[in-house]
């Protein structure tokens, strides 16, 4: 049967609500996007002094230049609208035409001069603009990435978390880095409208309360027009999450195969079409409603602005106030309403902005809070013992603990093995001893040191780790061996060395360009390499690691037999004066291990060598057993 897109008309009917139940952890932040049109006037100098906090730090000097130069354009458009009261003046006095002409001269000078003046502020402005943009973008990104990479890894497996980082990195950066332009639009705004403001202040006060009212609808227009935007933004993260997801899965390199081989495009492309419709059905909706909105604001606006006139008609038609006085305030009403919607919008700009840069520093906040500790002390170079105490660690949300109540010693040199069905906690203890994870229960001791008291950088420094699923990192395949020991130069000759010991130097000279040869497909004259390939890659990596204890985790998973067989040797070769901690489904690579825990739900519950755990007839002499069975069979 051929693939065929689709039905999107079925789609169109199949719109399900339940996907825009909003997250229970985003109450607050939907709270956020329900303020008041007086709660956001409230919020705005904070949002800008946050925003420019971050502009300050990124490059001061910049930021200085902005401010100054903005500022100083903005007096110059106050002093031009002076000055055309000037000109208004002269012009319109009693008297005849040449007099009213020269009169009117100066002014006219004045208002020359301060155009060209705020021309040549305004160019200057933009160009140090342009440099502080990309700067704060930069600022922005780096403040996430290192509060990112900063916090304890089990909360990578925090779903609240995980969102708060999708919010953040979907629009929060970008919102940073806004937060900071839309700033210079109401501080420029600002000024203009405090000159329009002043100059009818002087004229006559009532036409000021007249021009501030006939901004106002335009203002809630456009508030209203982000409070919606932005809680359909809420709405649909999970839904965007998910089909981002599966987007980038349909268009990735190593799904290609299985997506093919089990004919699943359809169905993806029909969920994913499912998303899409209830995003864009949503969207929709608030698009209406929000063009609704500013209809309803605009009119009302406009409206307002007709009676500001009015007023001024009557005021001229009692004589309450001369031409030259009018046509200056008819002037001055036409550049403030004009400033004031600008104000408005740009003040709501820096409101919508404020809600996603509210996500920014709330995931910066919250990844403050998840940091891990990070005491002075550093860990040994070299231990005599690891000690594990009643430890129990469990996961975010999890309703029973991956590593229960586990207590085992690794002495220098020695051999351990962890061996368990599926999910019985085996990669998790792993990861315990590799200081990966903090237990929530119980003590891990470096040589009778809590390694809650030790740096974890220095504790990792001592470890390293061959992962079930190695990282494949797009870098060279240098590089991808010399990451290992990233802090200290390696020469060629030391990297060739490593990758001789991890069986990985053949395959590696076969590349296009041999170890400068870029290990990604995604990129022009990259290389992909096979499973085993990429496993005997992180071995020869953990050799460069150089490291005093060596925790493998099913290294030869996508080896063959004779290459895992090789790996084996060369891992009993690195581990001369070392600790391994080895885990693995292959009953046969444990046997010469000093000792074998296994674990069931999270527990040790045999421990002891080979023949011991042979003899009493255990979980682990089912396992052996039958996987040595089945190869007797064979």
């Amino acid at each position: 049967m051929p693939d065929t897109a689709p039905d999107s008309s079925s789609l169109l009917e199949s719109e399900d609500d339940g996907e825009l139940a909003l997250p229970y952890w985003l109450t607050s932040t939907k709270e956020a996007a329900d303020t008041t049109f007086l709660t956001m006037l409230r919020r705005l100098p904070r949002l800008l002094r946050d925003g420019w906090l971050l502009a300050w730090h990124a490059s001061r000097r910049t930021t200085m230049a902005v401010l100054i130069l903005q500022s100083a354009a903005g007096l110059a458009s106050a002093l031009g609208l002076i000055s055309v009261v000037g000109v208004f003046d002269g012009l319109l006095q009693a008297g005849p035409t040449p007099e009213r002409v020269r009169a009117a001269v100066p002014s006219l000078v004045l208002l020359i001069l301060t155009l060209a003046a705020r021309g040549l502020l305004s160019s200057a402005a933009t160009a140090a603009h342009g440099r502080l943009t990309p700067l704060v973008f930069e600022a922005a990104e780096m403040r996430l990435l290192d509060l990112t990479t900063g916090v304890d890894l089990a909360t990578f497996d925090d779903p609240e978390w995980r969102d708060a980082m999708q919010r953040a990195r979907d629009r929060g950066i970008y919102a940073a880095q806004r937060i900071v332009d839309f700033g210079i639009e109401v501080l420029t705004n600002l000024i203009g409208l405090i000159a329009a403001g002043g100059v009818l202040a002087v004229l006559h006060p009532v036409l000021l309360p007249m021009l501030v009212l006939a901004a106002v609808p335009t203002g809630w227009a456009a508030v209203r027009a982000a409070r919606l935007g932005y809680r359909m933004r809420l709405r649909l993260i999970a839904v965007w999450r998910r089909q981002n997801m599966l987007a980038e899965l349909l268009a990735a390199r190593e799904p290609a195969g299985e997506l093919r081989a089990f004919t699943v495009r359809r169905f993806l492309l029909a969920e994913v079409a499912r998303l899409l419709r209830i995003s864009t059905v949503e969207e929709i909706k608030v698009v209406t409603r929000s063009v609704r909105s500013n209809l309803f604001g605009q009119a009302l606006s406009g409206l307002l602005t007709g009676g500001a006139y009015l007023v001024l008609l009557w005021l001229l038609w009692t004589g309450r106030m001369e031409l030259a006085a009018g046509g200056a305030a008819a002037y001055a009403i036409n550049i403030g309403i004009g400033k004031l919607r600008e104000l408005a919008f740009s003040v709501n700009r820096v409101y919508e902005q404020g809600l996603y840069f509210s996500d920014f520093q709330g995931f910066c906040d919250l990844s403050r809070q998840r940091a891990e500790p990070s005491p002075e002390r550093c860990a040994p170079t070299r231990f005599s013992e690891i000690t594990l105490d009643s430890v129990t660690f469990s996961y975010p949300d999890a309703t029973r603990p991956a590593v229960d109540d586990v207590s085992l010693t690794l002495r220098r040199g020695e051999i351990i093995a962890l061996v368990g069905e599926n999910g019985s906690g085996k990669s998790t203890l792993a990861a315990v001893l590799a200081g990966l994870y903090r237990p929530q229960h119980g003590t891990v001791t470096w040589d009778g040191v809590d390694v809650s008291r030790l740096h974890p950088d220095s504790l990792r420094d001592r470890v390293a780790v061959v992962m079930q699923e190695p990282t494949r990192w797009p870098l060279s395949a240098r590089l991808n061996i010399a990451i290992g020991r990233h802090d200290r130069p390696a020469t060629l000759e030391q990297v060739q060395e490593s990758a001789r010991a991890g069986d990985a130097h053949s395959f590696v000279m076969e590349l296009p360009r041999e170890y400068e040869t870029l290990l990604s497909r995604h990129f022009t004259d990259g290389a992909d390499l096979s499973g085993g390939q990429w496993q005997r890659l992180a071995v020869s990596r953990a050799f460069h690691r150089d490291a005093p204890l060596l925790i493998c985790d099913e290294p030869t998973a996508n080896l063959d037999a004779r290459a895992e067989h090789d790996v084996y040797q060369r891992l009993r070769s690195l581990a001369a004066g070392r600790s391994v901690v080895l885990i693995t489904h292959r009953m046969a690579s444990v046997r010469e291990a000093d000792r074998i825990y296994v674990l069931d739900h999270g527990s040790v519950i045999e421990e002891g060598d080979h023949d011991s755990l042979m003899a009493a007839g255990g979980l682990y002499a089912q396992l052996f057993t039958l996987q040595a069975s089945a190869y007797q069979s064979a």
